[in-house]
């Protein structure tokens, strides 16, 4: 079952005082503890919806994904004040690459634009932020960013925030069997050696514990190639809620309808794996 482990930092801007965020105490967005035993420690979310928000208003799409940008905003807050330990967004899947050249663009530009605006007050907040998905496609200066608002927050021991960008479950699967297979070449393992444990640590997500909730907004019912190994035994919920229309209310609703439920991985009993 899941694990719980834990390039060079860059500074933050400086704010009106004069001290640069590696000067500051950090705060905790992060509640002290969960109030609730049935909170869950990771909720992974599938935003869906913008381009349909948008359509409802008779707007372009593009404002209806920066509207989705808004609530990721409010949501990164609200889960961490409520005690969950870790968020993973879907922000981009590796299916997205066939909309039409110029969604693709406004939805990279939004990353720069996320990570330039909020990585500050994230890092501030004690917040670690990482990507998953391939870097083979994107721009040199979003890798880039990438890379150091990874390196800028890797100490962080807060709210872990982890965005699925460029990402597709089946290929990261199939991206561990490759690593996993050239072990076995090299003669580091045998294929006897080989346990579901041993795939799960070959994942992107290898030291992140698998999502206890996974939320889906607008209506459909699929996980559309987002953590299909971690979400074996995660509750699934879907609402339909728009992702611009998602609020604190309707995150409370999804928490309420996880806490009502029993979880038994295959058990007759209610039963916690160990993390």
């Amino acid at each position: 079952m899941p694990r719980a482990k834990a390039p060079v930092p860059i500074s933050g801007p400086e704010s009106e005082d004069g001290l640069d965020d590696h000067d500051r105490q950090p705060e905790q967005w992060l509640a002290p503890a969960a109030a609730n035993g049935n909170v869950p420690r990771h909720v992974a979310i599938i935003m869906d919806g913008n381009g349909r928000w948008a359509a409802k208003r008779h707007l372009p799409r593009k404002l209806g994904h920066r509207q989705g940008v808004e609530t990721v905003r409010r949501m990164v807050r609200a889960v961490g004040e409520r005690g969950i330990r870790y968020l993973t967004l879907y922000g981009f899947s590796t299916e997205n690459w066939r909309r039409p050249k110029d969604e693709v663009d406004d939805l990279m530009g939004l990353l720069r634009l996320y990570i330039r605006r909020d990585l500050s007050e994230l890092h501030k907040n004690n917040v670690r932020v990482r990507i998953i998905g391939g870097r083979d496609g994107l721009a040199p200066d979003i890798v880039r960013m990438i890379d150091d608002a990874e390196a800028l927050t890797r100490a962080n021991d807060g709210l872990n925030l982890t965005i699925a960008f460029n990402y597709g479950g089946q290929s990261e699967i199939a991206d561990a069997a490759r690593r996993i297979a050239e072990a076995v070449a090299r003669g580091e393992m045998a294929p006897t050696d080989i346990t579901p444990d041993t795939v799960a640590d070959h994942l992107q997500t290898a030291d992140i514990p698998d999502p206890d909730l996974v939320i889906r907004t607008s209506g459909d019912k699929r996980l559309s190639n987002f953590l299909i190994w971690q979400a074996a035994y995660a509750e699934l919920v879907f609402v339909d809620t728009l992702w611009p229309d998602f609020t604190d209310d309707t995150l409370g609703d999804a928490l309420a309808e996880y806490a009502s439920r029993e979880r038994r991985f295959g058990a007759r009993e209610p039963w916690t794996p160990q993390r």
